[in-house]
This record gives structure tokens, sequence and C-alpha cells, in this order.
């Protein structure tokens, strides 16, 4: 029996100095709910809303998974996955994401999926790939927490631009100040008792006094560019309809050179991407083509990827390519263990 023990403490002892300490896996994997890890989803966040201009902005919801890379010569490159949720607030309302609610699944809540790789270096975070997509919750789940809920309809729906037009038109009958030009439809949903149509959507004032205007393809948008947001429901009625419409103006907001304004037009296409930062160098990439009948903006549509990227080093980043050294007859020590993740969920998963 003794004999057996030594054997064993002069196996372990041999394990010891025969499998030393490897590179394993070739990045460092950070628990989901990580101070540091979510100081760098807040930061990918930010980078959605900041490139918006169509839509909702998005909050965080959860961390799904986040591995952080070693960059050469400095730095870390946090590979994430995310879940955003749509608020309520118009990508052009000012308003601080810390004060948007979030949209309730009784209203027919919008989740967002976003890939992204985020630069630490000296402290801060730089944005180096972004890729999200959105989608509606499902019919069946909105009807369990909602039977009677109206569901989001298509844009393009004839009693919805049929709605947006009463409305933008009464909104200017009763305004003394500018004309307002339709920029955007954002949202709508078609209500079936009360019959009526809810919508939502987006305008900007022009140079023309809205009481004066006769023509309105004359009018030209102000060059500190002021947006407002409008919700209405028109209701029908027996021998005709009633149109009851809100609007928020906003301040003006000068635009710094270079920036794109949206177009007004609520047909016009989803603009193109901001670039895509890569340290000092910038890369972008035309987005994919809206569809024609969409219920919502998809974040796909305001954002692409890139295959591949470099650092303002020079040095390529490869996601996945670990980098591990195996000497024949040595075992490879085993990689860090595997943190907690997904994180924490903010609001509600859908």
């Amino acid at each position: 029996m003794k004999s057996l023990v030594l054997v064993l403490c002069l196996a372990q002892l041999w394990g010891c100095h025969s499998a030393p300490p490897g590179p394993g896996l070739g990045y460092r994997e950070l628990n989901c709910d990580d101070p540091e890890t979510e100081q760098a989803a807040l930061v990918a966040v930010d980078y959605i809303n900041s490139h918006l201009l169509r839509g909702y902005k998005h909050v965080l919801n959860q961390i799904d998974k986040v591995k952080v890379w070693p960059r050469r010569p400095v730095g870390e490159v946090f590979e994430l996955e995310l879940d955003t949720l749509e608020t309520t607030c118009h990508a052009l309302d000012p308003t601080p994401l810390a004060n948007c609610s979030v949209r309730q699944m009784q209203a027919h809540a919008v989740e967002g999926d976003c890939d992204f790789r985020v630069l630490k270096q000296d402290g801060q975070f730089f944005v180096l790939f972004a890729k999200c997509d959105s989608s509606p919750d499902s019919a069946e789940d909105v009807r369990k927490v909602c039977p009677d809920c109206p569901l989001l309809a298509p844009l393009n729906d004839t009693r919805v631009v049929h709605a947006v037009e009463a409305a933008l038109a009464a909104f200017n009958a009763r305004n003394n100040g500018s004309y307002f030009q339709l920029v955007e439809v954002s949202r709508a949903q078609l209500v079936p008792l009360p019959v009526s149509t809810y919508v939502e959507f987006a305008v900007a004032a022009t140079d023309c006094v809205a009481k004066d205007v006769t023509d309105p393809a004359k009018c030209n948008l102000l060059a500190e560019q002021q947006y407002g947001f409008c919700k209405s429901t028109l209701t029908e009625k027996v021998g005709g309809e009633d149109v009851a419409v809100t609007c928020m103006v906003f301040q003006t907001q000068p635009q710094p050179a270079g920036t794109n304004a949206p177009v007004v037009t609520s047909d016009a296409p989803v603009p193109a991407p901001a670039a895509v930062m890569v340290g000092p160098l910038v890369a972008a990439a035309p987005p994919p083509a809206p569809p024609v009948h969409r219920a919502h903006y998809d974040l796909r549509h305001a954002f692409t990827g890139v295959a591949s990227v470099e650092s303002a080093s020079g040095e390529a980043f490869h996601v996945g390519k670990a980098t591990t050294a195996v000497q024949p007859g040595v075992p490879v020590a085993a990689g860090p263990v595997v943190r907690p993740c997904p994180g924490r969920i903010r609001h509600f998963k859908i």
C-alpha cells in the first residue's frame, strides 16, 4: 500500500514538471456581467444609437457571449454578442437614452441581435466591427400577454399612409409656425375596436409658414434642422373619420460637416451606415436594401459588418485564431475556466 502511494506521488510530481502552463485558448473569458464587459457593451449600444437616423433607439438587454482577445502591439479586443430592446424614443429624439422607456411586450416589442468587436486601448473603447439585425416579437407571444392588443402593421399599408397624411395635415393646419414635412412613418398598428389606425411618424420643419403654404414642394428644410415626432389615431366613423394628433418638436440640431441627414419622404431608402471605425482608419460598406412591406426599421439596414479589419498598427485581428504551442509528448495545459454567460436580463426576454 505504501508503495502504491509513493508511485502516485511520484507520478503527480512528474506530471507537474512535464506539463508547463501553455497559452491555452489564446483569449480570456470574462463573466458576461463583469463591469468591464458591461462597459464595452454600453459603448457598443451607444454606437448603435449614434448611427441611427431611422426608427427607434435601443437599450442593452442581455450580454450573451464575450471573449477578450489580445491585440498587438497594445490593447485588447472584446468580441461581444448582445441582445437589445427597442425604446419609445425616436432616433432623432435628443432625449438621453437613460430617460427612454423600453417598449413593452403588449405594445409589440422589438428585439435586436448584435455582434460587436470593441477595442480597449489606454482605457478607451473604440468600435471596430458592428453587425446587427432586429425583429418584432412573434404574434403568438404578444397574444399571450395581451389577446386584444394590435400588432405592428406594414408601414406602406394604404390605411397607414392615409392616417399619416391626415394627421400631418391636421397638425400643420393648427400650427402657427413652420410648415412641417414628413421624414418617415416610424410605426403603425391597426386597431380592430374601435376601428382605427394608430401611427407614429417623424417630421421636419421647413422655411415655409404653415398657414401660407400653397405648394409644399417649394418648401425647404431649415439650415439648422428641426425635427419633431408625432403620434396619431385616426378613428373611422359613420360618414367620416376623426383625427387626433400630438407632436413633440425638438430643439434645432445643427448638423456637423459631413453628417448625413434624413431624406424627407416616407418611401426613401434607409441612409447608408456611418463608417466602421478602426483606430484612425475608416472602412464602410453599403447596406442591403430594406424590404418593401416592412413593419419596423430593421437594424440590419443601418449596420453592415466587414469580413476582416486591420488595426492602426497594421496588425491584423482574426477572431478564432488562437495560437497554442504544442510539444510532442507534452500534454496541453487546460484552458481557463468558462465564466457564467449569458448574463442577466435587464428588462424581459422575447
